[in-house]
């Protein structure tokens, strides 16, 4: 087993989404969610062209589109090319959909009852496979670390962060690509009752890294990953996530939560687990739910929350800056899209609060190193009060710890696969 990386941060964020190019992008349109006509579906062609992906299915496009959007973010791939900066055995994929390729799984399942398998394409065929998205993003872009595919139900975006943050903690790969990637078709509106305009057409990547890698390389972080908890209950994953009552800065909450008029939280159509009138974050608390802005996210929820989450942090260090009259160095994630350049730190205080499996510093302590108070937190929570169906994460702003001519850091054997 190799040393660990200290925390794991976000370098990279990127987005295939209609009408959101930005992680600030993102948060305004959650905030304010736009009325009047939809927006144009994204176009996968303009980012990633048409050649060689005539047979590859939407979903698997659209996750190319935010991978390669996160990588170039992050610097590991440079904004006029594809290919990688660093070795592809240090780079791993965690992907997750719980509905991505399911039209073509039912269609070849159909033309098998209905004719025979000698009628099924063979350029189609791989697509019925439930890993194909994280695989071909491996293919294409050389990553030769672990290669994971998540259909966990309303947690798996949320599961998937913890995954690639654990692999790159565990000392298996120095950073890893997570993706969450939804579309909509007729078998896929069928199957959950909803019309399209109801469901998400799109997808959002981060590039999830060990700190003293990123630091190596000269990246900076837009976040680092705080506690992960898993629950049977909303309640109890806050409650663990922030003991005794702590109020984050902000509350991405689980997909079409509301709270009643006792202040009652609950997810529409769930049990809730506290006692009546019991609000499991402080009414002062902003909260966001992004599928008002992106349609209903199934397995990409989560990693759109992150992303929204990053876009609140920036927007938060602006704010400190405007507060103390200092000035900003350079664009973050604000910019991710096409750019080159590394996401934007969170405020400057504080190092985040430990690896997205490992619970840091109490949240309601006072903050000493390694530690961050929880106002300056971000609260993301998946799922809904069913029996262990509630996943929490924790995003915590990061100090700009990177030197201007960094040193590149040796490679450790167990990370190779050569």
């Amino acid at each position: 087993m190799t040393r660990g990386p200290g925390e794991v941060v976000v370098t990279g964020v990127g987005l295939a989404l209609p009408g959101a190019d930005t992680p600030g992008a993102l948060l305004r349109r959650t905030a304010c969610p736009v009325t009047g006509p939809a927006a144009e579906p994204f176009d996968t062609a303009a980012r990633i062209g048409r050649r060689g992906h005539r047979y590859k299915d939407r979903a698997t496009r659209l996750a190319l589109c935010a991978a390669l959007d996160a990588l170039r973010n992050a610097q590991l791939i440079p904004s006029d090319g594809e290919e990688m900066t660093v070795p592809g055995d240090t780079v791993g994929v965690v992907a997750s959909s719980n509905l991505g390729n399911l039209d073509t799984a039912c269609l070849t399942a159909a033309a098998i009852a209905e004719r025979s398998a000698v009628d099924l394409s063979p350029m189609s065929l791989p697509n019925a496979s439930s890993n194909v998205i994280a695989s071909w993003v491996a293919i294409r872009h050389g990553l030769r670390g672990p290669n994971l595919m998540l259909c966990n139900g309303a947690t798996s975006g949320l599961d998937a962060v913890h995954w690639g943050a654990t692999l790159v903690a565990a000392g298996r790969v120095r950073r890893a690509v997570v993706i969450g990637v939804e579309t909509h078709n007729a078998v896929v509106e069928d199957l959950l009752g909803r019309s399209a305009d109801e469901l998400l057409d799109g997808a959002a990547a981060l590039v999830v890294e060990g700190a003293r890698w990123a630091e190596a390389r000269g990246a900076r972080a837009a976040a680092a990953l705080g506690r992960y908890e898993r629950r049977a209950g909303l309640s109890g994953c806050v409650e663990a996530l922030l003991p005794g009552g702590a109020a984050p800065g902000v509350w991405f909450t689980p997909e079409r939560y509301a709270e009643g008029p006792a202040g009652d939280g609950a997810v529409a159509g769930a049990v809730t687990d506290g006692p009546a009138g019991a609000v499991p974050v402080p009414e002062s608390v902003p909260r966001y739910d992004v599928t008002s802005a992106v349609g209903r996210a199934s397995g990409a929820l989560g990693v759109l929350q992150c992303a929204a989450a990053i876009g609140w942090l920036a927007r938060a260090e602006a704010g400190a800056h405007a507060e103390t009259g200092a000035g900003r160095r350079d664009a973050g994630p604000e910019a991710a899209g096409s750019q080159a350049a590394g996401p934007e730190a969170g405020p400057g205080a504080g190092a985040g609060s430990g690896t997205a499996f490992a619970a840091g510093a109490g949240a309601g302590a006072a903050p000493g190193p390694g530690s961050v108070l929880a106002s300056r937190q971000a609260l993301i929570t998946s799922g809904d009060d069913t029996a262990d169906a509630v996943a929490g994460l924790l995003l915590s702003p990061t100090p700009d710890r990177c030197h201007p001519h960094p040193s590149r850091a040796p490679l450790i054997s167990m990370e190779c696969s050569r």
